[in-house]
């Protein structure tokens, strides 16, 4: 029987570091986010057009909190999946991403590494390794395209 040939595609590594990078930094802004910015429009605007009918049945206050109920439950969703991703990494992994990018407060890496006792070049391999399962957990990882001469 002959042996099987898998040519899994390359991992564009920087690629995907980004892609991990600006999920985390997404999480972190929603969390920050005050849902105020969708304010209702309060000037009223006159106009002796006759009304038509659009069947549109939403005054914009209205419209304005379905908007902002959309938007909220967009980022609770958001927020609870990055959630998941990070508690489904191992313990180190886990510690790593939850001190540098989802604590409150912004975090350096050498602050990060220190704090969990962490020698630099160990939690920098933690990290890496973590970046590279939330990638595939979260399905943002990034291949290198294929050059076909």
């Amino acid at each position: 029987m002959g042996q099987l040939n898998f040519n899994l595609p390359e991992i564009d590594r920087e690629k995907t570091r980004k892609n991990v990078e600006a999920a985390l930094e997404k999480y972190h802004i929603y969390l920050l986010m005050d849902p105020a910015e969708i304010a209702p429009n309060i000037t009223s605007s006159f106009k002796i057009t006759p009304p038509s009918n659009n069947n549109q049945f939403h005054s914009s206050t209205e419209s304005t909190a379905i908007d902002r109920i959309d938007k909220d439950e967009e980022r609770r969703r958001y927020v609870e999946k990055i959630r998941r991703a990070v508690n489904r990494l191992a313990h180190k992994e886990r510690s790593v991403i939850v001190k540098r990018y989802m604590e409150e407060e912004d975090m350096l890496d050498y602050i990060a590494y220190n704090e969990l006792g962490f020698s630099e070049r160990h939690y920098y391999r933690v990290k890496s390794r973590a970046f590279y399962k939330l990638a595939f957990i979260l399905r943002i990882e990034v291949y290198k395209e294929e050059v076909t001469a």
